[in-house]
């Protein structure tokens, strides 16, 4: 499945539509080029969990934000991680089979650790403002998430 988004707005209303969607032990995997669209994608997905909007940055530096809404929401940032001992030193696998919803940008970066079920999205590039979001299910369980989305988003 995929969608198109024309503006900032419209891609955070998208994700606010499918953080309505989202469920305690998810765990949501964005890959994309840097200005693809992943970090205004949260603030969408953390907008839809009961987040404050104004509270979601991008976690480049700190690499994990958690944020309280409905679940916790951790915020993964993995650009500036150089291997799996980085990650691994952050302990994900509490965050990733805890009781909130990962969602993680520069997913790709992961590789040998990635979770064996997930909602895979893929932001792309489409000109100054456009994006094409494609949506994937890892694992049985993400299928059933992805028909809920298109349905909910006009599919």
């Amino acid at each position: 499945m995929h969608k198109l988004s024309y503006s900032p707005t419209q891609t955070i209303k998208l994700g606010e539509k499918i953080g309505r969607l989202l469920k305690k032990g998810d765990i949501v995997c964005l890959f994309g080029m840097l200005g693809s669209g992943k970090t205004v994608l949260v603030k969408g997905l953390a907008k839809g969990a009961g987040v404050d909007l104004r509270e979601v940055i991008s976690p480049s530096f700190v690499i994990i934000r958690e944020y309280a809404g409905r679940f916790a929401l951790y915020h993964f940032d993995l650009y500036r991680l150089d291997g799996l001992k980085d990650i691994a030193d952050l302990g994900y696998e509490e965050y990733f089979y805890g009781a909130g919803v990962s969602v993680i940008e520069w997913a790709d970066r992961l590789k040998k650790i990635m979770p064996p079920q997930y909602l895979k999205i893929e932001l792309e590039v489409k000109g100054k403002k456009q994006r094409l979001i494609k949506f994937s299910a890892v694992g049985k369980d993400y299928s059933k998430l992805i028909r809920k989305i298109n349905e909910n988003t006009g599919g």
